[in-house]
């Protein structure tokens, strides 16, 4: 191989884009007859190493949103944690509450009564974790978990299986939700090599809810243990995620008005920026987000509103409006239920079922996107019947609507998801212009 001039390797790089399957990468070959007749680039690394997505070093002057590393770095937030782990997720997420009951005590049985030698894939994934507590005689038992509701992905709860024995890497969710029904809500982040893109929850999410998730919490939760001098109840106390530090610094900045929830919502807002993410885009793919706190206190309170309204409709995406000229052909027969949704060419229709479609979904509707697909993609990819091959265990999202009592949930979702996405479209187009020279 010839040499650059720096006595590294003389590397040609060739983008075919984005989110590609295998097949359409090497169609794009095809094109070319050879990967070598296609057009290339000479590419060198800078100076932190990276050959394609490159960094620049404003951005490491900015203020990070977290650090695990450094508990006295000084940052946004004290703590956050990334997506949960169950390393079984076939038993541990349903749509069906009694699915769930039942296979979560399929495994603990199987568990309780076998070693990591009985391998029987329609009843238990052994793990390290599960082999670990078995060496140590650790038993389960199922008064101990918790079905909660939990994000799975985005604009897709399911039920969940929250049981630390079962939870292959918690992360620091037992901080965050103790018990799966506390009060708070997360920023939720992308992570890694995917375009960057944020959601708010206010539940515990699976760790691919975004890819490679990073959670930045409102709230968290004291356990007993570690409090300085305890309590007689063995209850929580709730401390704040956001720092005293940038507390102190944005009110030095904007005036003692700014409160700890502002700024938290301020960083929801910020986050949304199109021209933050278009000018950091190579940084955002390979570390936490940085953030400034802006110069002008306009536009931080402009920021801070932006992102309380952005949460307001991402917390409440089940119950938005119906948007004007988007309609429902064929529901009067009252024939929800799902097998598999999809678009047509276009992605201005989506085949509901036999009998149900829904028109009139404006072409924009598809341009918000989180974690890589629009929120109307999510709940077509989701909401679907779904028999994991090796357990045979069924995920039916009819029963989430069975259960819930709403047999129109999923058509009256995808309604609201539309209006979810032209509103937060327009919300991002008016968010303040930064100069982050």
């Amino acid at each position: 191989m010839p040499l650059a001039p720096d006595h590294l390797p003389l590397i040609k790089y060739c983008d075919i884009g984005d989110y590609l399957s295998r097949e359409e990468k090497l169609a794009r070959i095809v094109e070319y007859h050879s990967a070598l007749n296609m057009p290339a680039t000479t590419i060198h690394p800078n100076d932190k190493g990276d050959w394609i997505n490159q960094r620049g070093n404003s951005f490491d002057e900015f203020i990070i949103l977290g650090d695990k590393k450094n508990p006295n770095a000084k940052t946004f937030f004290s703590i956050y944690s990334n997506g949960l782990k169950t390393n079984r997720d076939v038993w541990a997420y349903n749509f069906s509450y009694d699915e769930i009951v039942k296979n979560i005590s399929t495994t603990i049985s199987f568990y309780n009564k076998h070693t990591p030698a009985d391998i029987d894939p329609k009843k238990i994934n052994w793990t390290r974790a599960t082999v670990n507590d078995k060496r140590r005689g650790t038993r389960y038992k199922f008064e101990d978990a918790k079905i909660v509701e939990s994000f799975y992905r985005p604009f897709c709860k399911e039920y969940l299986c929250y049981y630390k024995c079962l939870n292959e890497v918690p992360g620091q969710f037992p901080k965050l939700f103790p018990t799966g029904a506390e009060e708070n809500l997360l920023i939720c982040i992308v992570v890694g090599d995917r375009n960057f893109s944020v959601i708010m929850t206010d539940k515990i999410t699976d760790v691919q809810f975004m890819f490679n998730g990073q959670c930045f919490p409102l709230y968290w939760y004291e356990p007993p243990e570690e409090q300085v001098q305890g309590n007689l109840f063995g209850y929580h106390y709730r401390r704040d995620g956001v720092t005293d530090w940038i507390l102190a610094r944005a009110r030095a900045a904007y005036g003692d008005l700014v409160s700890k929830a502002d700024i938290f919502y301020y960083v929801y807002g910020f986050l949304h920026m199109p021209g933050y993410r278009a000018k950091f885009s190579a940084e955002l793919k390979k570390s936490l987000p940085r953030i400034i706190l802006v110069d002008s206190a306009a536009d931080f309170w402009a920021l801070s509103r932006a992102g309380r309204a952005l949460a307001d409709i991402h917390l409440n995406y089940e119950t938005q409006e119906p948007t004007a000229g988007v309609r429902i052909i064929g529901d009067e027969d009252g024939d929800f239920r799902v097998k598999k949704m999809r678009f047509n060419q276009e992605r201005t229709e989506i085949i509901y079922n036999d009998k149900i479609k829904i028109v009139g979904i404006p072409a924009r509707a598809n341009e918000y996107v989180v974690n890589g697909r629009s929120p109307l993609e999510w709940i077509v990819e989701r909401y679907q019947i779904k028999t994991d091959k090796a357990s045979g265990i069924v995920n039916d999202p009819n029963d989430w609507c069975a259960e819930k009592n709403s047999p129109r949930y999923i058509l009256d979702l995808i309604m609201s998801c539309v209006t979810v996405s032209l509103k937060t479209l327009k919300i991002v187009d008016a968010l303040p212009k930064i100069n982050f020279e």
